[in-house]
């Protein structure tokens, strides 16, 4: 399936009907395009599949619902709230309620599990099929009871009409159900509104967690097949450009169970300069890789650094000529011009690799003419062409069977791994399990880019702040991966990666606003840049929230004053429906109410509390955040201590809130981990940090306290997995700064730079 931006992420429903009838004993329910709806019968089409239909969802004659989840679960609990939407709608008894999740048939569709896109690209469809699912039933339970329809609800498996009722099972068991709907009417379908809902937005039991529990729960790296063999890649020492010249195994073959290795030719040229090593069992695989000597041509980046990278990042984004314009706000050139002062910022961050618990892996076979490759991925869609072109056959000749992630965090969005799985599978003529150790997985990590960003800020003579620039570099994950998802520049001059800008387009109102996104160009020649939890937002906002605390100081205004005065939600601030109704007056009220929340926090000696305010992960998605730090700093060391972060969010209809909670938990702690202490180093082409003894996330010590509160909300849901990392950076930043007037400009905010600018 080709990329195009405008199939963005999402299953495309907006073209389909849908389709309800009882086909041997289960009531299935499905959507179809709507050409083929509007000439078959239900019952015909989902008896003899005509269409390999998309059965979303399904009941048997007991009355339990089976929710299909085309969606990857990684920890956020996806099946769960896209099953409470089905099933709320439905009117289901919840404990009657599982979920299953699915292979990449193409009947799915588009797959893709990343960007917080899941419930906000999924909840008005599903509702919509749900409420078509129960004015079926209620439907046909009607004439099973002798009632008119408008007398019967459905609630809790059943249709009751007065004091008669019926259950869903005995419906589907005894009913005659063949009902299509058209696009049209689909579209048309009431969903309940909020006070009507039973399941979403209300504590309710979470369907994936007993596996996770009990150990019941299948990852990819659990996956076994008869007659397999295991392997293990040997890393090049660049990503790019390295050749194989030699490999001695005399002392591999010394290792028990070691069958042999491969040098691999790849079509795709993911692996360049890869061998794989096979054994009987994985830690034969292991040592025996340990073993090889091998000899490379090392590829052109063998000998760039991380402050290589760093340099070639700001020399781009001080050059002017660079890069494409994201945002362009009425006159800034003019602003600049007429400016009585000016002030220029420059913020940086490192590298940041993923480190997910898991580290990457897959099985893979062919069987009869038919690829299966079995792992953990975010996006079948983007993974699985390329996985055709390694094996060289076409796309419908590929399934990819889908776990549980143990971590994703952006790094399984493209599963590259499965290429060199397939490679040594069609090799060795066996099926295969390729597991990468963690140094391995370091390696052939997709990291976060460094980047460097460049704001200046104008002022004129009453020193009023008058507009501001901002340009902004790093290695782009889009351009690197999905380069259909590229968008043009606003004035149509060049390409931008948007999940690399995004957050750059703030809501504050500005009279003179230019944003400008670089692509570092070295970072391409030297890894992958990845998507990494809260992408571009991560560090955008990171300089961008640090910067407006400096533009107020400048002005001589409170930091959140000034941040008040620019959320008017004037103009295109004013956001639209339905995923941003209110716009920046969201914002401003989160803010409102944290600083309300915290203005008795008590500071001691050498502490500060920082603010900012974030509208994660898009302007056409975002969930309005404000976030407050407190902060301790030590003079002597320069040991900074976070004791507590305070949070306050409007995602609209919170539709699973216990795990709700946990993403904002979660995304929390991931942006003190990449404010204080998570940062990784290219050194000779490659990582520095290959493993957890020197890669130095968030400790269990370190974990400050934390006070989150949800405005209650009937808006339109949106996303909550990546929004909470953004704005914890620049909340610390600002604390710092009010506790000990130091600016630190670069992530991670070490000690012993704070300690070198408190002795200057």
């Amino acid at each position: 399936m080709s990329l195009q931006k405008s199939k963005k992420d999402t299953i495309d429903l907006s073209r389909r009907g849908f389709m309800v009838g009882t086909v041997n004993a289960s009531l299935l329910m499905a959507f179809a395009p709507a050409a083929l709806a509007s000439v078959q019968t239900a019952k015909v089409a989902l008896t003899e599949k005509a269409f390999s239909p998309t059965v979303w969802f399904e009941m048997n004659g007991s009355g339990e619902v089976l929710v299909n989840i085309a969606r990857a679960e990684m920890g956020q609990h996806v099946g769960t709230a896209l099953a409470r939407i089905v099933a709320d709608e439905l009117g289901c008894d919840w404990a009657k309620v599982s979920i299953r999740h699915v292979d990449t048939d193409p009947k799915w569709g588009y797959m893709v599990t990343g960007g917080s896109w899941s419930v906000f690209q999924s909840y008005k469809p599903l509702s919509q099929a749900g409420a078509a699912g129960r004015t079926v039933l209620i439907d046909a339970a009607a004439k099973l009871l002798g009632v008119s329809p408008d007398t019967c609800e459905a609630k809790d498996g059943l249709v009751v009409s007065g004091s008669k009722k019926i259950s869903f099972g005995d419906i589907v068991t005894n009913g005659d159900v063949d009902r299509t709907f058209t696009t049209d009417e689909l579209g048309q379908m009431p969903i309940k509104p909020a006070d009507k809902l039973k399941l979403v937005g209300k504590d309710t039991r979470a369907l994936d967690i007993p596996a996770k529990t009990n150990g019941s729960a299948t990852f990819g790296i659990d996956v076994e097949v008869d007659g397999m063999i295991y392997a293990r890649p040997v890393m090049p020492p660049t990503t790019f450009g390295s050749k194989v010249t030699s490999v001695d195994d005399t002392e591999a073959k010394k290792v028990s169970g070691y069958l042999g290795h491969y040098v691999l030719d790849d079509p795709t040229d993911t692996c360049q300069g890869w061998v794989v090593v096979t054994a009987n069992n994985y830690y034969s695989a292991v040592k025996a890789a340990d073993a090889l000597t091998i000899a490379y041509q090392k590829g052109k980046t063998a000998e760039v650094s991380e402050a290589d990278i760093q340099a070639r990042g700001k020399a781009l984004a001080m050059d002017p000529a660079n890069g494409a314009l994201f945002v362009e706000q009425g006159d800034m050139t003019q602003a600049r011009e007429q400016a009585a002062n000016t002030i220029e910022a420059v913020y940086t961050t490192a590298t940041a690799s993923h480190f997910h618990l898991e580290p990457v892996n897959a099985v893979a076979y062919e069987q009869e003419g038919q690829w299966h490759v079995h792992t953990g991925n975010q996006w079948q869609s983007l993974t699985l062409p390329r996985v055709a072109e390694a094996a060289q056959v076409t796309e419908d000749k590929v399934t990819l069977h889908q776990y549980y992630l143990g971590g994703g965090f952006g790094r399984r969005l493209y599963g590259d791994y499965s290429i060199p799985t397939v490679l040594t599978a069609k090799a060795a003529g066996k099926p295969v399990k390729l597991v990468f150790t963690r140094p391995d997985d370091s390696y052939f990590d997709q990291p976060r880019s460094a980047s460097t960003s460049v704001f200046r800020a104008s002022f004129n003579q009453q020193g009023d702040f008058t507009g501001m620039e901002h340009t902004f570099a790093a290695g782009w994950p889009t351009k690197a991966m999905a380069s259909g998802f590229l968008a043009d520049a606003v004035d149509g001059k060049g390409k931008i990666d948007p999940f690399s800008a995004s957050g750059a387009d703030h809501w504050y109102t500005m009279a003179n606003h230019r944003a400008t996104a670089v692509n570092n160009d070295l970072a391409h020649d030297t890894f992958t840049p990845g998507w990494l939890r809260s992408v571009g937002q991560g560090w955008i906002l990171f300089g961008l929230e640090s910067f407006i605390d400096e533009i107020a100081h400048q002005a001589g205004q409170d930091p959140v004053a000034f941040r008040l005065s620019m959320l008017d939600g004037k103009g295109k601030q004013g956001g639209s429906a339905p995923e941003s109704v209110g716009g920046a007056n969201r914002l401003r009220k989160v803010l409102e109410q944290l600083q309300a929340k915290v203005k008795n926090t008590p500071l001691g000696k050498d502490e500060g509390l920082g603010f900012s305010v974030t509208a994660g992960q898009e302007r056409t998605m975002p969930c309005w955040i404000a976030t407050a730090a407190h902060v301790h700093v030590n003079r002597q060391t320069g040991d900074i201590t976070l004791k507590k972060l305070t949070a306050v969010v409007d995602a609209g209809i919170v539709v699973h809130p216990d795990g709700g909670l946990a993403q904002l938990e979660g995304s929390l702690l991931w942006g003190t981990s990449l404010a204080l202490h998570e940062g990784n180093a290219f050194e000779n082409g490659r990582v520095k940090a290959n493993n957890l003894n020197a890669y130095t996330p968030l400790r269990m010590n370190q974990v400050p306290d934390m006070d989150i509160e949800f405005v209650q909300s009937n808006e339109f849901p949106v996303g909550l997995g990546e929004p909470g990392v953004v704005g914890v950076a620049p909340a610390i930043s600002n604390a710092i700064y009010q506790a000990v007037g130091v600016r630190l400009r670069d992530l991670p905010m070490r000690a012993a730079q704070l300690k070198e600018q408190l002795k200057a």
